[in-house]
């Protein structure tokens, strides 16, 4: 198989070109994507960036790791497991990704009723998060993808306040004033839109409902 030329190999130096060599082939930036909030294993890649094939995914994780964006390692017992990782460097991609999001959300042509994995509706979140005025409160976000039923859920803590909104991969996510489980598709719907939490059967909410519709307003996707 001939090698692709790099934008170099054409005398071009501009730094995002060298960007692209590094992150523009398909699948590379999304293989990022769903590594930022933490390392996974080959197999949990494959079951959340649908449509890759485990060569292209071989091919795409060894080009990040030579690049020096991803490390293998292994886990300690016991779980014993090989897991994919963002360097310190890698991780600096979230910013690139994030303002992607803020850019491309006000395409005509976003494809709204597509699903999406539970860390990249949360990355999506954080691309678009806000300050809110008022006490600082926190939220037990608990998600299953609705494109893998029977998958586990994953569970993140957000906090919401005037110094600003995040959102964290947190397995325990200790005391929180609310608690939010439900699916990808129906958070989705509520932070694409404008709409209710009381319209959304799918969505369980226990606690301060206040604290979720903060969260909620602090992270909707703007096109302003």
């Amino acid at each position: 198989m001939a090698t692709r030329r790099t934008y170099g190999s054409y005398n071009d130096g501009c730094a995002s070109a060298h960007a692209l060599d590094l992150i523009g082939e398909r699948w590379a930036l999304i293989v990022v994507r769903e590594l930022v909030l933490g390392p996974k294993r080959f197999a949990d890649l494959q079951r959340d960036i649908p449509g890759v094939g485990p060569s292209a995914l071989s091919r795409r994780l060894q080009d990040l790791e030579e690049s020096g964006i991803v490390v293998r390692r292994a886990l300690p017992r016991p779980a014993n497991a090989a897991v994919y990782d963002l360097t310190d460097w890698g991780r600096e991609l979230e910013d690139v990704n994030a303002a992607l999001s803020r850019w491309a959300v006000r395409s005509p042509r976003l494809p709204l009723e597509a699903d999406m994995s539970p860390d990249t509706l949360v990355l999506a979140m954080r691309a678009h998060a806000r300050p809110v005025a008022g006490a600082s409160r926190r939220v037990a976000l608990r998600l299953t993808d609705s494109r893998a039923p029977g998958s586990d859920p994953v569970e993140y803590l957000a906090t919401v306040g005037p110094d600003g909104t995040g959102v964290v991969r947190a397995p325990d996510p200790g005391d929180a004033d609310a608690r939010v489980e439900t699916t990808t598709s129906a958070w989705k719907a509520l932070i694409i839109g404008d709409g209710r939490i009381e319209d959304q059967p799918a969505v369980a909410v226990s606690g301060d409902a206040a604290a979720v519709r903060a969260l909620l307003g602090a992270t909707r996707l703007s096109a302003g």
